[in-house]
């Protein structure tokens, strides 16, 4: 089910904001709905810069594939 929220913005903000949403040609409140998913998926997973770290991390390799051992041996406490 759909709910309202109430947003207030800065009139340069709402312009900008509003000016986006109708070169795209959709509603104000859907353009904002889009751009703050789009942060969240990006604040939530890793970019290519980060995934990069992780695999040239050798220690935390190791660490992630023994949980995964521990995980598959059923070894050790899940919370």
């Amino acid at each position: 089910m759909s709910k309202t929220v109430t947003l207030r913005l800065k009139d340069e903000v709402y312009q900008r904001l509003k000016r986006l949403a109708n070169n795209d040609n959709r509603p104000l409140s859907n353009y904002i709905e889009t751009a703050a998913l789009r942060f969240a998926d990006d604040d939530e997973y890793a970019d290519e810069f980060e995934m990069q770290e992780i695999r040239e991390n050798a220690s935390l390799n190791r660490s992630i594939k023994q949980g995964r051992r521990d995980a598959k041996a059923t070894r050790g406490r899940f919370v």
